[in-house]
């Protein structure tokens, strides 16, 4: 039976510290991985929300030039044919 303060209980009091010092890095490292996976999905939806966006203004900028694009080809391809359809 060791004695409290003994050369062997030293090392073994070392050796817990050790592992629990071990524990605590390893538990703040997945801790740390988890907040940067919410940063991660965060920019990812800031990033998506941009894009939309972008979208939408350029379908509010262009959207009349846009139909006259198709309207116009429209008519060339139905004048072309003399069938007279619809688009």
């Amino acid at each position: 039976m060791a004695i409290l303060g003994t050369p062997a209980n030293r090392i073994e009091s070392k050796e817990k510290n050790t592992m629990l010092d071990y524990l605590r890095i390893m538990l703040n490292a997945r801790i740390a991985k988890m907040d940067e996976r919410g940063a991660s999905a965060v920019e990812y939806g800031l990033l998506i929300a941009g894009i939309a966006a972008l979208i939408v203004t350029v379908v509010f900028a262009f959207g009349g030039v846009i139909s006259g694009v198709f309207n116009d080809t429209c008519g060339a391809v139905n004048s072309g044919t003399g069938s007279g359809g619809t688009c």
